[in-house]
């Protein structure tokens, strides 16, 4: 992650496309190591691709994945409501338990 966070802010500094010692500096810069072969790998990826495509594309999958993890919490949710429900009803029960002993009535 800390490859393409290094891209893209090379991207935003007005380098249309930064070269690897351009990420190499900016990771450099904050005392992060450099693994070459995830750099390699990054630039593998990106190379002759619109970084405004690429962005969009990713996205399009955070949002099916995100719809996908509230589908998935959905049950989870309930239950968890459900359970505070109860929670809630015992509560009032004590409630209402102490005030039947109040000595100032």
């Amino acid at each position: 992650m800390r490859f393409v966070a290094a891209y893209l802010l090379a991207t935003l500094g007005g380098n249309a496309s930064p070269t690897k010692d351009d990420v190499r500096a900016i990771l450099g810069s904050v005392g992060a190591e450099v693994d070459e072969a995830k750099l390699e790998m990054l630039f593998k990826e990106v190379d002759g691709k619109d970084l405004a495509a690429l962005i969009a594309a990713g996205r399009e999958k955070l949002a099916f994945a995100s719809r996908g993890a509230a589908a998935a919490a959905t049950p989870a949710a309930a239950a968890e409501e459900k359970k505070e429900k109860v929670e809630e009803k015992v509560e009032e029960e004590d409630e209402e338990d102490l005030d039947m002993f109040s000595l100032f009535d």
